[in-house]
């Protein structure tokens, strides 16, 4: 299963949202749009400075990321980016793999 980090900064309503509901609260939103998709909520940690959250998700496939990120962000209540993440077998499989590739001015 495809796993992503998100990384998320809250707007002004989204900040009194979170105040309203805590940190609990928006944990069981968080697990409830990511189950509604088939996949899983992994770790999820507030920060403070450039981002305010952290999430690590698994889901399905790319399009479920795909359409819950464009859902979350529809709402206005925060600005986020998934990274896509990749274990260490795949990145081994990804080095084995012939690329043709020539370098600028080469």
């Amino acid at each position: 299963m495809p796993k992503y980090l998100v990384q998320a900064s809250y707007t002004a309503e989204g900040a009194k949202g979170l105040l309203a509901e805590g940190g609990s609260g928006r944990k069981e939103a968080v697990q409830r749009v990511v189950g509604s998709c088939g996949g899983t909520l992994e770790s999820m940690y507030f920060a403070y400075g450039d981002d305010d959250l952290y999430i690590v998700v698994d889901f399905p496939d790319h399009l479920s990321m795909a359409a819950i990120a464009m859902t979350v962000r529809a709402s206005g209540a925060l600005r986020s980016r998934a990274i896509p993440l990749l274990t260490v077998e795949e990145v081994d499989e990804a080095a084995k793999r012939t690329v043709d590739f020539r370098p600028p001015g080469s």
